[in-house]
């Protein structure tokens, strides 16, 4: 199986080279994709160095697969050329996720709606994977009616840019700045652009997406900071049920959900934290109790590697179900 990876050289493209490698997917050529000077030189992969080509060399190429990390003009140019070729592309990109056309994908969550007929197929936005990880089996259980959601998101979300801004900051360096504000010692109330009606547009995804992957009929709403993390997403999260429930079977169910770890022991200082988080595919949820102020309502934390399950791992795991019809 061939499998390009867009965007290699990328922050996210080489988590998912990394994840490849972990997953040990049956790789027989890896076409590393990236701009115009990577062109030429080559990449490590699995104890062989591979050349880096353009999108059209790619293309020619004929990968299986390929796996989008490259920002949504990209997406929205190339996914449908690499698709026409019959390549079956998974992208990171925001650009086709809400189109009604095309799935949106979480494989613990929604992998076996997937089909031959799927060529384009969206990563869902980084918070809104590990947030709908958790909500799927208590929605299924209890029926969700309505979240409230507020994040404490990593910078790495932004990119590289914004962790070189954070450390020339903490080093006391002049240097550029993808926030309008320092970010070291600061939370910044705005991740991505404002909207017309003063949400974010990272907001409006946590709300779209969370309803078009579980349900159109749960009511979202979000609140996004930018926090001083350079891995690792956290939320808290606010949900009101239709039907009563109980602690131990709220526990149990997200106990037994592939995916997620359940870290939950107050008394023992144990809960998710962005910095235990680094590096691991699952999603971690704790703090789980029950909201005293508004019947058959519980509030919890979710915490989750936003360069993995975030991104990387939920691309890759889509590609592994994709795999099959491809073998077939």
């Amino acid at each position: 199986m061939k499998i390009a990876v867009v965007g290699a050289t990328g922050m996210v493209g080489k988590v998912m080279l990394q994840v490849l490698k972990e997953e040990r997917m049956n790789i027989t050529q890896l076409i590393p994709v990236a701009s115009e000077k990577s062109i030429g030189s080559t990449i490590a992969f699995d104890g062989n160095n591979f050349e880096i080509v353009g999108l059209n060399k790619a293309i020619e190429m004929c990968p299986d697969i390929a796996i989008f990390s490259a920002g949504g003009s990209v997406s929205e140019e190339w996914a449908p050329k690499f698709a026409s070729r019959g390549t079956i592309v998974i992208d990171n990109s925001s650009f086709w996720r809400m189109d009604p056309s095309k799935k949106l994908i979480v494989p613990e969550v929604n992998g076996h709606l997937l089909s031959t007929s799927d060529k384009i197929i969206p990563n869902p936005n980084c918070s809104t994977i590990q947030l709908v990880m958790v909500l799927k089996p208590l929605h299924d259980r209890f029926k969700i009616k309505r979240v409230v959601v507020s994040t404490y998101q990593s910078i790495s979300g932004t990119g590289v840019k914004a962790v070189q801004q954070m450390e020339d900051e903490r080093n006391s360096i002049e240097g550029a700045k993808v926030y309008p504000y320092a970010i070291d010692k600061n939370c910044i109330p705005q991740c991505d652009v404002f909207l017309e009606n003063d949400y974010t547009k990272e907001e409006m995804k946590l709300t779209n997406e969370t309803k078009k992957i579980i349900d159109l009929g749960i009511q979202v709403t979000a609140t996004a900071v930018r926090v001083p993390v350079i891995g690792g997403h956290s939320e808290s999260v606010n949900i009101e049920f239709e039907n009563e429930y109980e602690i131990d079977e709220v526990k149990n169910l997200l106990n037994e959900m592939s995916g997620v770890t359940l870290q939950d022991a107050p008394s023992a200082f144990k809960y998710p934290m962005p910095i235990s988080a680094h590096g691991k595919n699952d999603v971690f949820v704790g703090r789980i109790r029950r909201d005293e102020s508004q019947p058959k309502s519980l509030n919890l934390w979710i915490v989750a590697d936003n360069l993995r399950k975030g991104a990387a791992t939920n691309a890759v795991q889509i590609a592994k179900l994709m795999a099959v019809y491809v073998n077939n």
